[in-house]
């Protein structure tokens, strides 16, 4: 076994040990593009989404230097007509990048360490190889006079455009001998298939991929392969049911990513770490701190502050993605940051809506801890008096609640944006934030004469009153709560059995000032 040719099942045997689960299922899809026109794949993940577990297993299926039969006999690629066929049948190259960039006396000299440390290990392999040429050189002269193709496993592929962002010449060379590989008339004599794996899509040059015989799977679109993204819900449940743990709680703290064939998915590493710890934590800390975050949603973008306010109240925001480079530093206003951040596992993508929203408590923590510490004051003093707004809700404290909603109108709506009802309920969500920790919002909860604008209902085992809130425009906080009575609102929660405060808000547009009644809803 080598460094980088045939490095055989270590990684995956000690994946294995561990609480693990089976998703060889993506075996089986890959099986079913080897040597066709779709056996380059490209799967972009967030970190500790099981990007390099993903990386290992297919080594260890692959790799004809090691027989791994009973890594997979009782998983559920062992039932595939594809089984036998293709275990431990290839030469596989593995590489790391990370690994090249880390053992580099000057990451300029990466490019050409892969090229030479890797063509060495491979002409030792194959008698009369050519030495002191490239890569791809060696690789066809293997495959002729062996007659077998190679499959290789490129895992991190993206971190030189991560860790040497900003020096185009090296990414260039790069992608010049990436394209050597993958891109050429040699490519179908010497591969079977690639399979490369990253944070980051491939880096676009203006609309074109850099290497388009690539079939990529995102954040975005991860088409057939949604479900390797993370966890579905079905695995959590089994997770959680053999563990103790309670499924309502990882579904709040680590849900919320899905896509058009999952809805469901939850992040992978956070869930396992819960697990072996038996206790609701925030573990993306463990692998990513709030300053990467930090860093973009401070940027200066049209538009990004406000988008960050409304997510952080539980909106879903719209964006266009298809302007993203694929890159950290060719960012050209807030719907780049907003789809970097979705690459970057920050913030969840519904493709039907085109709509991104916060997806958990564990990432509304991190928007939290890196908004509170960075430039956008205004967000952070929001924050902070979120609580206070709270109390002085269930204190029935109407001049202070008005006062509040006062200030996040100001912190949270783009001027353009302040004179309409849809902003009024916007701001609602952003004067409430602390309510995400205690209580599920609704919007437009229908009854049998209309809809009650927003309604916090109080978690499971939280003491908090149901808050049932009614939004006016231009006319009274009173009437706020006389429709409520009068529409009967409260009948629609009628097996509700705690407390409830019914919330009247009214805007003035003329001169700008809010107002607000609070009453407890006495049931008959």
């Amino acid at each position: 076994m080598g460094n980088y040719l045939n490095v055989g099942n270590a990684g995956f045997t000690a994946v294995r040990k561990g609480i693990y689960v089976d998703k060889t299922g993506m075996i089986s899809f890959i099986n079913s593009t080897l040597g066709t026109t779709d056996k380059m794949t490209c799967v972009s993940r967030p970190r500790r989404f099981g990007k390099s577990f993903a990386a290992k297993m297919l080594c260890a299926y692959y790799d004809k230097s090691c027989n791994s039969r009973e890594l997979f006999e009782d998983l559920e690629i062992a039932g595939d007509e594809s089984f036998e066929k293709y275990l431990n049948k290839y030469n596989v190259i593995y590489l790391d990048i990370t690994l090249f960039i880390s053992r580099a006396a000057n990451i300029k000299d990466v490019v050409k360490n892969i090229n030479n440390e890797v063509m060495n290990e491979v002409a030792e392999n194959f008698p009369g190889a050519p030495r002191n040429a490239d890569l791809a050189e060696v690789l066809v002269y293997a495959a002729r006079t062996s007659g077998e193709k190679f499959i290789m496993i490129i895992d991190e592929w993206d971190a030189l455009f991560r860790e040497a962002k900003n020096d185009s010449s090296l990414q260039r060379e790069y992608i010049n001998f990436l394209r050597g590989l993958f891109k050429s008339s040699w490519t179908d004599i010497i591969f079977d298939a690639a399979y490369i794996t990253g944070i980051l899509p491939i880096k676009k040059y203006g609309t074109q991929s850099a290497m388009t015989d690539f079939r990529e799977y995102t954040m975005l679109t991860p088409k057939r392969l949604a479900e390797y993204v993370g966890f579905t819900e079905a695995e959590v449940q089994a997770l959680c049911r053999k563990s103790g743990m309670d499924f309502d709680q990882m579904r709040k703290w680590y849900d919320g990513y899905s896509f058009s064939r999952v809805k469901s998915v939850y992040s992978p590493n956070s869930v396992i770490e819960a697990v072996k710890n038996g206790e609701f934590h925030n573990y993306w800390t463990q692998s990513e701190t709030y300053a990467s975050l930090q860093l973009y949603i401070d940027m200066n973008e049209d538009g990004l502050k406000e988008s960050i306010v409304q997510m952080l109240g539980g909106a879903r925001i719209k964006i266009d993605v298809v302007t993203f480079q694929n890159d950290m530093t060719t960012i050209r206003g807030r719907d780049d940051v907003l789809t970097l951040l979705v690459h970057l596992g920050y913030l969840a993508y519904d493709s039907e809506s085109r709509t991104v929203h916060i997806p958990n408590e564990e990432i509304r923590e991190e928007f939290v801890r890196a908004v509170t510490t960075g430039k956008h004051t205004e967000i952070a003093r929001l924050i902070r008096s979120s609580d206070q707004l709270l109390e002085a809700t269930l204190n029935k404290d109407e001049d202070a609640v008005a006062a509040a909603i006062q200030e996040a109108h100001k912190a949270g709506t783009a001027p353009t944006f302040y004179n309409n009802e849809q902003a009024l309920r916007s701001v609602i969500r952003v004067a409430y934030i602390s309510c995400v920790d205690e209580f599920l919002k609704i919007d437009e909860l229908p009854s049998g004469h209309g809809y009650a604008d927003v309604v916090f209902f109080p978690k499971k085992a939280s003491s908090m009153p149901l808050l049932l809130v009614e939004l006016k425009w231009n006319k009274t906080e009173k009437g706020a709560i006389a429709q409520i009575k009068n529409r009967d609102y409260p009948q629609i929660l009628k097996d509700y059995g705690g407390d409830i405060l019914l919330v009247g808000i009214n805007y003035d547009a003329k001169t700008k000032q809010h107002t607000c009644r609070i009453e407890e809803y006495t049931k008959d």
